[in-house]
């Protein structure tokens, strides 16, 4: 049980991984509370209305957000850095362990 949570420690803080997670973050959300501040600051009503609307999407549970954001840092991942094998293998186990068990549902 150590091992595993251990490993996983290892595997969420890999810098490469936080980076790709952060750059995807931004992407997908950061913009909207950048443009949110600003627009609240300035007095600009589009930004306030623009950013304040996609922010109260994000926080409806039917969002998709957070697949949509660990989807762009595995793509990131693997465009920035191919060469992490180490972080690349566990995450084809991870799909490798989704896929059979979606196919044992079926």
């Amino acid at each position: 049980m150590r091992d595993k949570t251990r490993k996983a420690i290892q595997f969420i803080t890999n810098p490469r991984l936080l980076l790709c997670v952060a750059i995807a973050w931004f992407i997908t959300n950061g913009w909207s509370y950048i443009l949110f501040g600003v627009g609240s600051y300035f007095g600009i009503h589009w930004m306030v209305a623009v950013a304040g609307s996609y922010l109260a999407f994000l926080w409806l549970p039917i969002s998709p957000e957070k697949i949509v954001t660990f989807a762009i840092a595995i793509a990131l991942l693997r465009l920035l850095f191919p060469n992490d094998q180490k972080t690349l293998v566990v995450l084809k186990k991870l799909y490798e362990k989704a896929k059979n068990v979606i196919k044992g549902k079926k």
